[in-house]
């Protein structure tokens, strides 16, 4: 049976890809094998999970690919359950195509404010190019960095009924566990109790996805 694979995107900078893809693959590795590709040139992912001390390995496998993502997807499909993908923070270079291609899903990360939220709009043209090879990739936007205890505002919410992707309604709050997590090379599934309410979080993402 081959890899349920998932793309984690958006074309602009500073969204927080890259610890909603640690985090989500870290989440899947509960439910079976997992891989994460870090397909982008910053290499933050490959980064992150070599920080982890010797007694205490991130639970997800973690390799760096360049270019021919697609072919190294193949690869990998068979040896796996998840396939997630850490794409690079740009459309320019055509790897986030490529991982659209060879997606079940791709999850948007976008910050509180329409703003932000307009400045990744872009990418609606990089899934509708994706689709024309693979119809059955289902984009969702995911807000991140909520403030605890603020809900979106009216012109947030009025930006989202714009984007005229869905948004799921499990989001990821703005907390200093995700951080930590990252600094410790750690996901927030394996740092106890303080990471308890942010790993329940992550999950609700994974539940409404899967």
């Amino acid at each position: 049976m081959s890899a349920r694979i998932f793309s984690i995107a958006n074309q602009k900078g500073g969204t927080g890809k890259t610890t909603l893809s640690m985090n989500f693959a870290a989440g899947l590795a509960q439910r079976g094998r997992a891989l994460l590709i870090d397909a982008d040139p910053q290499g933050s992912a490959s980064h992150w999970s070599r920080s982890s001390a010797d007694d205490k390995p991130f639970p997800v496998s973690v390799i760096s690919v360049g270019g021919q993502l697609s072919r190294e997807v193949g690869r990998f499909a068979e040896d796996y359950d998840f396939i997630v993908i850490d794409c690079p923070p740009t459309l320019e270079t055509g790897v986030m195509q490529s991982a659209l291609s060879v997606s079940e899903s791709v999850l948007i990360p976008v910050l509180p404010s329409p703003v932000d939220l307009w400045a990744s709009i872009r990418i609606t043209d990089a899934i509708e190019h994706a689709r024309i090879r693979n119809r059955s990739l289902k984009p969702y936007i995911v807000v991140n960095q909520l403030e605890p205890r603020s809900a979106l505002s009216t012109a947030m919410k009025e930006a989202l009924d714009e984007f005229d992707i869905p948004a799921l309604q499990g989001g990821v709050r703005r907390r200093a566990i995700y951080r930590n997590a990252a600094i410790e090379g750690l996901s927030v599934y394996c740092i106890g109790k303080r990471g308890e309410t942010a790993a329940q979080e992550i999950d609700e993402i994974i539940k409404e996805i899967l």
